[in-house]
C-alpha cells in the first residue's frame, strides 16, 4: 500500500487533508517559488504545484502532493506580503472587490501523476482601513497570498459571496483532491 506524503508547510492544508480523512506524512519542501514571466497569472498555481512535485523527493511507494495557492485581482497576482504595509496594501485593493483565488495541485506516485488546479472568485465588500489595520496587526497574515485567511476574521466579516470552493481558497480544493486520490491513486480515507 502506498504511503501518501504532503509536500507542505500550510497548517491549513494539513487541516484539510486530515479532514477528509487521509493519513499522511508532511515532508517540508525548500524550494523557491520562482515563476517565469511567460506564465501567465491564471496557470501559476499550477506551474508552482508541478514544480514543488518535481523538486521535491518522493521513494518508491509514496504518492506526493504538492500545492500551491494564488490570489489573481484585475490580472495581477497577489502573493505573500512582504511586510505590514504590503499586507494593508493588498486588503484595501481587495476592498469592494471580486477576485480569484485559484490552487493548483500536483499528484504523483511510481505509476501516475496529475496537474489540476481549482478556481474560487471571492466578493469582498466594503473593509474600512480600521478593520484592516486590526486584521494585520492582530492576525499577521504574511504565510497566506492576498493578505488573507477566509476563515480568519477578515472573511467572516469582510466576505460578501464566494462562487467556487471555499477550502479552495484554505489551500486545498477538498473535493478534487478527495476524488484524485481515491480513484486514480487508489488512497482511501482511514
Amino acid at each position: 500500500m502506498s504511503s501518501l506524503i504532503l509536500a507542505s508547510g500550510s497548517p491549513r492544508r494539513k487541516e484539510i487533508l486530515a479532514s477528509i480523512g487521509f493519513v499522511f506524512s508532511v515532508r517540508k519542501g525548500d524550494v523557491k517559488e520562482e515563476v517565469p514571466g511567460y506564465i501567465p497569472a491564471e496557470e501559476t498555481a499550477e506551474y508552482l504545484a508541478k514544480y514543488k512535485n518535481e523538486l521535491t523527493k518522493r521513494d518508491t511507494n509514496e504518492v506526493l502532493l504538492t500545492a500551491d495557492t494564488v490570489v489573481i485581482l484585475n490580472d495581477r497576482l497577489l502573493g505573500k506580503p512582504t511586510n505590514e504595509l504590503d499586507a494593508k496594501t493588498m486588503l484595501l485593493n481587495l476592498s469592494n472587490s471580486t477576485h480569484q483565488v485559484i490552487t493548483g495541485v500536483c499528484i504523483s506516485s511510481d505509476s501516475n501523476k496529475i496537474t489540476f488546479s481549482s478556481m474560487t472568485k471571492v466578493e469582498f465588500g466594503h473593509i474600512t482601513k480600521a478593520e484592516i489595520e486590526y486584521y494585520v496587526k492582530k492576525f499577521q497574515p504574511f504565510d497566506k497570498a492576498g493578505a488573507y485567511g477566509i476563515q480568519e476574521w477578515i472573511g467572516q466579516i469582510g466576505i460578501d459571496s464566494i462562487t467556487g470552493s471555499y477550502y479552495n481558497v484554505m489551500g486545498l480544493p477538498a473535493h478534487e483532491v478527495y476524488r484524485s486520490l481515491t480513484q486514480i491513486f487508489g488512497i482511501n480515507p482511514e
